[in-house]
């Protein structure tokens, strides 16, 4: 698996990272949402270089023009609910691509709130055979919803790669996923990788907790 770090690079999406991350940003849930779409966005965009493209001819009012297009059908999945946001801003930039959706959320083993578990209740997609399989989630802490998320999908056929970004992750969690998927063609995409996770499991620094501050606390 090849992991792509792309806050070692100089770009806006920096700006956004920043603003997401600054607790005093966070009180805003629009503004929080709308930067967590616009990293989505620029991750897309970065993501199409390495798509497969062929040229064709446009008709335009005064001629034809060639113009090289990406031709990979895709499936672009995301894990409800933190990675709605995250999910339209790839839609927006890869609009032509087909949907799934899967609920994995964490399930904290013990009083104390430091083992945790992941569980799968829900999936809708459709089949990723042959196609480019493309899976966003915001964070990933243990690795342990991705690593679901990806085993879940491919029960429905063997894509010709797979995609998987995420805003923020963690050593820990890459290794997880890196022992999921195998030998398998996967890159691994992240806005930032930070350092460490806490006691419970959050990533640290981090920004806390994505779905919260989408929408608000949950039970």
């Amino acid at each position: 698996m090849k992991t792509i770090n792309l806050s070692e690079q100089n770009t806006v999406m920096n700006r956004y990272l920043a603003e997401i991350r600054d607790e005093k940003y966070q009180q805003n849930r629009l503004l929080f949402r709308n930067n967590i779409e616009r990293i989505g966005m620029c991750m897309a965009y970065e993501i199409s270089r390495q798509l497969t493209y062929e040229t064709i001819n446009v008709t335009t009012p005064l001629g034809e023009a060639a113009v090289s297009v990406p031709t990979d059908p895709m499936i672009l999945a995301t894990v409800l609910r933190a990675g709605l946001p995250f999910h339209q801003g790839f839609l927006n930039v890869f609009d032509h691509a087909e949907n799934a959706f899967i609920s994995a959320f964490r399930m904290y083993k013990n009083r104390e709130h430091t083992e945790v578990g992941v569980h799968t209740e829900y999936i809708a997609a459709p089949s990723v055979e042959g196609k480019t399989l493309l899976i966003v989630d915001p964070m990933l802490a243990t690795g342990g919803s991705m690593a679901a998320a990806y085993e879940a999908f491919l029960k429905t056929g063997t894509p010709r790669s797979v995609h998987i970004a995420c805003v923020i992750g963690t050593e820990e969690g890459i290794d997880v996923v890196r022992q999921a998927v195998g030998e398998a063609d996967v890159t691994l995409w992240c806005a930032a990788i930070d350092p460490e996770m806490n006691e419970h499991k959050y990533i640290v620094p981090g920004f806390g907790d994505c779905g919260d501050l989408c929408y608000g606390e949950k039970l």
